[in-house]
């Protein structure tokens, strides 16, 4: 039961002040002429005036409310170390057992995980505790405590920015002076161009070092480099992109003595390794339907430097045409086939046939540059099949198959074979699906005797089609039609040759989607996805190797016609290796180089400033000996100080509700009336003598 009293004007207040200062000049006048019951007219003139203000006696009956305090734990990945868990939980039981001795007090328990952490590895405490007060009233929060370890990453600059003011008291879960020695990863490129080398920025802390430390370098699982930097101070490095796709790099750092983890003592990013420009040279050996399909599909990629030759004028046409009455250009034979031939990533020739325009010797450099390396790719036409055929060249050496001088001339379907099927190249290609194949007919291919290398579609008897093979370090590819421009026509519904060319030029160029033997993982959040591709019928084991050095063997299963997979539950954050005897391979699981894992050192300074704005304090569970040693918890009222060396305080808010009001005004009553008609009258009687 509350009572208090309040004014309820019957007039506006202006008039009562007007009357107010008029009184008072009337009594001030009287008083100086001496006048009789001047005084006793002050009072009645009050005793009026008051009644016109009309005081009113309000008794509330209050009901109290309870405080609100949150508790939240934090239970991110560094609090696994060094025996933080234990302590946390210690300390909050500990806190459970003060927390509900305190009468009129709700707590409210707020659990953070490693997997409520936000994407990007932080620890966000305050994320939980705002949301835990989402429907507390302002005046009923009486204070947080987090047990932690310091490292947190979403602090609040003010708590009163939320519109709540309490104090926000710290519990620290681990031990002063902890080491800890870690890689800082701090400019990583995320691409670069194959060939080219791009910077890596990094640094290596460590309070308890100086001097120099050696940190191993490794590229997709293998060990490039070993540096000794400085500790404390930024370290270059540049990183040569070797291949397209990515690159998988690796920085570690030998562990030191008694330090916390050895998470952070490595440090993964991969670089997606991209073509600047992709040249490729085109040689025609003829005007034909075809020519102007190879060139649209090489121009239409914008990043396709195209180089294209044809050959109208052969040297032993003999017409009588004098050479300055000639326009077209010369073949510069020895520009391109000796001076820059392994500027090319790509040769084409398309329906080239012997004819003395390239000299053997320059044709005996493609071979060479195939076996560094190179990629070569023979659209074969009529010409193949007689003695002007490339075959009867150095060429020779690094082709597929050899012609046996006939040719088929008849309508048929491509088909992709059960090799086909497997490979990368023609798997899944649109329309191969159903018998026969939904993409238009070919009238004519050159028969071959294969010798080498995957055949991935026929025609009529099975014969060879398109043949792909690896040659030294380079790679060849055989299409013994010249009737692929049909399919881009659209004749009978047409066919995927752009998609069929594609991909037959990029696996010339060992783009890594398209290789059909590889070993790859990838990380799904939750498992670890581990691909094999093959040409075999069956694959072996994969060994998996875990930054903790953990081996374990799966077995994978095939999951369509030249790919097996499995799912590894991977519950270690880092570089995990793959081997299954014949491949290998590398893959990040998780965020090696999450801000949680950065510092994981136990430390005061983060959270300092929330404790100095809001009046907490900040408090170690252990002590010196290793013992839980809590501050006692206290309710403390509004205004005063909330933390001592021992004791951590919440606020007392006196939060109430009203169950019930009732208001009497004081001069409305008989009581009122009777004492103003008294001081009227006493008034008169006094002036009257």
């Amino acid at each position: 039961m509350a009572w208090s009293v309040y004014l309820d004007p019957l007039v506006p207040l202006w008039t009562v002040w007007i009357l107010s200062a008029a009184a008072l000049i009337a009594v001030a006048a009287g008083v100086f002429l001496r006048a009789r019951g001047a005084v006793i007219r002050l009072l009645a003139t009050s005793a009026l005036l008051l009644g016109l203000l009309n005081p009113v006696v309000k008794e509330e009956e209050r009901e109290k409310l309870s405080d609100i305090a949150v508790v939240v734990t934090d239970h991110s990945l560094s609090q696994v170390l060094a025996g933080r868990g234990e302590a946390t939980d210690a300390a909050r039981d500990a806190l459970e057992k003060q927390l509900k001795a305190i009468e009129n007090l709700d707590v409210r328990w707020v659990e953070e995980k490693a997997s409520d952490t936000s994407s990007n590895g932080e620890t966000r405490l305050f994320s939980g505790l705002f949301g835990a007060l989402a429907d507390v009233p302002p005046d009923r929060f009486a204070g947080a405590i987090l047990v932690t370890d310091g490292q947190v990453h979403d602090v609040p600059e003010n708590l009163a920015d939320g519109g709540y003011s309490a104090p926000v008291h710290t519990l620290l879960s681990g031990q002063r002076n902890e080491r800890d020695r870690r890689i800082v990863l701090e400019r990583a490129p995320r691409y670069g161009i194959v060939g080219e080398n791009r910077t890596v920025k990094f640094r290596v802390e460590d309070d308890s070092t100086a001097g120099t430390v050696a940190v191993t370098v490794s590229t997709d699982g293998k060990v490039t480099q070993v540096m000794n930097v400085p500790v404390g101070r930024s370290v270059e490095y540049d990183l040569e992109i070797e291949h397209g796709g990515q690159t998988v790099t690796e920085l570690s750092v030998a562990l030191a003595e008694d330090e916390l983890t050895p998470h952070n003592n490595r440090a993964v990013f991969t670089t997606d390794g991209v073509r600047e420009r992709l040249r490729v040279l085109l040689v025609s050996g003829e005007p034909h339907p075809g020519e102007r399909t190879w060139r649209n599909l090489l121009k239409a990629d914008a990043a396709v430097d195209l180089v294209h030759f044809t050959i109208l004028r052969p040297p032993e046409k003999q017409d009588g045409t004098p050479i300055r009455e000639l326009s077209l250009i010369a073949f510069p034979t020895r520009e391109l086939f000796s001076v820059k031939l392994n500027e090319f990533d790509l040769i084409i020739f398309d329906r080239y046939q012997r004819r003395g325009v390239l000299p053997l010797i320059y044709l005996s450099n493609v071979t060479s540059y195939v076996e560094q390396g190179g990629a070569v790719l023979i659209a074969a036409g009529p010409a193949f099949a007689t003695p002007l055929s490339l075959y009867r060249t150095p060429l020779s050496e690094i082709l597929p198959s050899s012609p046996t001088g006939q040719m088929t001339i008849e309508p048929f379907h491509p088909e992709v074979t059960d090799q086909g099927t497997r490979h990368p190249v023609t798997r899944a290609l649109p329309g191969s699906e159903q018998t026969p194949p939904a993409w238009g007919r070919w009238f004519r291919m050159i028969d071959v005797e294969h010798k080498e290398g995957h055949v991935l579609m026929s025609g009529p008897g099975k014969k060879p089609l398109v043949i792909l093979n690896r040659r030294g370090e380079g790679r060849v590819a055989q299409l013994l039609s010249d009737h692929t421009w049909l399919w881009a026509r659209g004749y009978e519904g047409g066919g995927p040759q752009a998609e069929l060319l594609r991909r037959m030029a990029h696996w010339l160029m060992q783009e890594p989607e398209l290789e059909e033997e590889a070993l790859s993982a990838r990380f799904d959040g939750q498992n670890l996805i581990v691909e094999r591709r093959s040409m075999s019928d069956e694959v072996s084991p994969v060994k998996i190797v875990s930054p903790s050095g953990k081996s374990t063997d799966i077995t994978l299963s095939e999951a369509g016609p030249g790919v097996w997979r499995a799912q590894f539950n991977a519950d270690e954050v880092g570089l995990h290796r793959l081997d299954d005897g014949t491949l290998s391979a590398v893959a990040a699981v998780g965020n090696a180089n999450t801000r949680e894992l950065q510092d994981v050192r136990t430390t005061e300074a983060v959270l300092t400033p929330i404790a100095d704005t809001t009046g907490g304090g900040i408090f170690w569970v252990a002590n010196d000996t290793g013992a839980i040693d809590l501050p006692r918890v206290r309710m403390t009222a509004t205004g005063r100080r909330m933390a001592g060396s021992s004791w951590l305080g919440l606020k007392s808010n006196d939060a109430y509700v009203v169950k019930s009001l009732r208001s009497v005004p004081l001069f409305s009553t008989l009581l009122g009336l009777a004492a103003v008609l008294f001081l009227l009258g006493f008034t008169w009687f006094r002036e009257g003598r």
